[in-house]
């Protein structure tokens, strides 16, 4: 039985791989949401949607957008707290806040946010002496932040409101509730594995090891992701109709669903999935007017930061590869106000040096010595 499971092991390996398997779940994921988003915008009157957006409060869109901008400002601990977990205290907060801002914000818009998010920390981190794995840290502390804290707030939300996640999901309540019930066992047992011992906590072997936190620290690090989480669905729970009624709970379940789908279809922006997923689990809303919510979400969850993130990645680089050497270039062949300076300077007198000027070496006095001798 061993052999048989090696052998499979090996196929498995050689034949498909996980980076094939991910590949094709993420197109499978994509195709799936594009054919539902298809099939449910037809029929869809563009008037309407544009009448929706006018009828938004726009109250609601500015607590929405103040809650967007708390849910980015906890978003930025998420770095700051994996740099503290691996010990690279030298490393600021401003630097932490703008990887983490940058590389969530254009990684998620472009997509493949595990590759283009690592590269964009590298190149900031690389500037404070952090290699790649070093930043492969980052990004797993970083990475389990989010994943426990979704399935907090998801297990959370399935135990007390199953039946919201039905109508995206297909199975029933008290199935949805035992998967909630499973994710929060799953997080104390996690919990339980942190308590019982240091050495256990070490995962990785040769020069890839990370130290997981502690028990006490990983409280911190959940409150992080469900504070973040919760900041999200609140600016989608402010922008979604006021009639039918929706509870929060409810809209959390249905939101961080969606959110996970968009999150492995490595899809540009979850563009497409989170959408859809969106669409079918929320079937009392009229389309047009969920429509308008999900397009002023995007604008200000996605476009908005993605835009800030761009112009402070760009300024950024601007400043490092052209202002930082043109000044230095500046500093060394000029004198600070414009003027040259010869490469080869005339040396200083020893007057203006403020040093006695040296005496010349006094000359052989032979004539003497030559009397002495006609004396003798």
């Amino acid at each position: 039985m061993k052999g048989l499971l090696t052998a499979l092991q090996r196929g498995f390996n050689k034949w498909i791989g996980w980076k094939r398997l991910g590949v094709a779940a993420s197109l499978v994921i994509i195709a799936l949401a594009v054919r539902t988003l298809v099939h449910t915008l037809k029929g869809v009157d563009k008037g309407v949607i544009l009448t929706a957006l006018t009828e938004m409060q726009p109250g609601h869109i500015a607590l929405a957008a103040l809650c967007v901008v708390c849910a980015f400002c906890t978003l930025t601990f998420y770095d700051f707290f994996a740099l503290r977990t691996i010990g690279k205290r030298h490393v600021p907060y401003r630097i932490a806040a703008l990887s983490s801002f940058c590389s969530y914000s254009i990684g998620h818009n472009i997509g493949a946010t595990v590759f283009t998010g690592g590269a964009i920390r590298f190149r900031i981190y690389s500037d404070y002496g952090l290699n790649a794995i070093d930043v492969a840290k980052i990004c797993f502390i970083s990475g389990l932040t989010f994943w426990l804290g979704n399935l907090v707030v998801l297990g959370i939300g399935l135990a007390y409101h199953p039946a919201a996640a039905s109508d995206m999901d297909l199975l029933p309540a008290e199935l949805n509730r035992l998967i909630g019930l499973g994710c929060l066992s799953g997080i104390a047992v996690y919990f339980v594995w942190l308590v019982t011992g240091r050495e256990r906590r070490q995962l990785g072997q040769h020069g890839w090891k990370v130290v997981l936190p502690s028990a006490k620290l990983t409280l911190v690090q959940v409150l992080i992701g469900v504070v973040d989480l919760g900041f999200c669905a609140t600016a989608m729970y402010l922008l979604v109709p006021a009639q039918p009624h929706i509870d929060f709970m409810s809209l959390s379940v249905v939101f961080i669903l969606a959110t996970l789908l968009g999150f492995a279809s490595h899809a540009p922006g979850s563009l497409g999935v989170f959408d859809a997923a969106m669409l079918v689990a929320l079937p009392q809303f009229g389309r047009e007017q969920l429509l308008a919510t999900l397009l002023v979400f995007r604008v200000l969850y996605f476009v908005i930061p993605f835009a800030i993130a761009i112009s402070i990645m760009g300024t950024r680089e601007l400043w490092l590869n052209v202002v930082v050497p043109w000044q230095s270039r500046r500093k060394t062949n000029g004198d600070g106000n414009g003027n040259c300076v010869p490469m080869i300077a005339a040396q200083p007198s020893a007057k203006q040096m403020g040093t006695p000027a040296a005496v010349p070496a006094p000359a052989k006095v032979t004539q003497p010595v030559k009397r002495m001798k006609s004396q003798a």
